[in-house]
C-alpha cells in the first residue's frame, strides 16, 4: 500500500488562512489502513482547524467528506456538485490523488494534508515500513522475494557491502541488512546459487524514461 504521514497542522493553517469555506476530503483506502487520511483524520482534522479560527477570531467554514478512492474518476464524481462551493480543498489522499483531484476540478486549489512517503507494509499497529519504489524492473524472483532496490540503503544488486556487520547495515545499528535478509532467505529456500549470479548493472535510465510512467492493460480496457 501507499504509507503517507500527516503534515504539520501549521503547514495546512498557511495553506487556507484565506479561504472562509473549506472542503476537507479523505479517501478510505491506503491513507486510511495508515491511519493518515481516513474518514477518522478528517474530522480530526477539521476540528483542529475549526477550533484554531475560531481561537483567532476567523469566521469561516470547514466541511467533510471521504472518497472511496482519489485516484479514480467515478468516485471523484461524487463532489462535482459541490466543489464549486469551496474556495480550498485539503486532499488526505496520497500524492497521487492529490494530482488527480486538481486535474479533474481545475479551477478550485486543491492542497496535500498529507506527505506520501513509500510504498509498504504494516509491520504492527502504528509502524509502516519500505518494501518497494515502483522501479518498473522487478528483481523480487531471484532475490528470494526480497527487495535490494527498496531495502538497501545503497541499491545493491550485488550485496552485501563491507559495512555490514553481524547482519545489520552501516547506516544504523537497528537497520538490517537487505543483503543478508536476501542470503538468509535463498539459504531457507535452498536456493543459494540464486545469489552466485552476478546482477547486471540496473539501467536506471528506464524507470524515469520518457517522463511519466503508463502502464496500459488491452485486456481489460473498455
Amino acid at each position: 500500500m501507499i504509507v503517507a504521514d500527516r503534515k504539520p497542522i501549521e503547514e495546512i493553517i498557511e495553506y487556507i488562512k484565506d479561504a472562509n469555506k473549506v472542503l476537507i476530503v479523505g479517501c478510505n483506502e491506503c491513507v486510511t489502513v495508515c491511519e493518515a487520511g481516513g474518514k477518522k483524520e478528517v474530522g480530526v482534522l477539521a476540528s483542529a482547524l475549526r477550533m484554531y479560527f475560531m481561537n483567532q477570531g476567523k469566521d469561516i467554514k470547514i466541511d467533510e467528506v471521504t472518497l472511496e478512492r482519489q485516484c479514480d474518476h467515478e468516485y471523484l464524481e461524487e463532489i462535482r456538485n459541490i466543489i464549486d462551493q469551496y474556495q480550498a480543498v485539503v486532499s488526505l489522499a496520497c500524492g497521487v490523488g492529490v494530482q488527480f483531484m486538481s486535474e479533474k476540478y481545475f479551477q478550485t486549489p486543491v492542497f496535500p494534508g498529507v506527505n506520501t512517503c513509500f510504498m509498504g507494509v504494516t509491520e504492527e499497529r502504528g509502524v509502516w515500513s519500505e518494501r518497494c519504489q515502483g522501479c518498473g524492473q522487478c528483481i523480487l524472483a531471484t532475490t528470494g522475494g526480497i527487495c535490494p532496490v527498496s531495502r538497501c540503503a545503497k541499491r545493491l544488486f550485488n550485496g552485501p557491502c563491507g559495512g555490514s556487520s553481524k547482519g545489520m547495515c552501516e547506516i544504523g545499528g537497528e537497520v538490517p541488512c537487505a543483503w543478508q535478509i536476501i542470503i538468509d532467505r535463498l539459504t531457507a529456500l535452498g536456493r543459494l546459487d540464486d545469489y552466485e549470479k552476478l546482477a547486471p548493472i540496473k539501467d536506471w535510465s528506464k524507470e524515469r524514461a520518457g517522463g511519466p510512467r503508463k502502464v496500459v492493460r488491452e485486456d481489460v480496457r473498455q
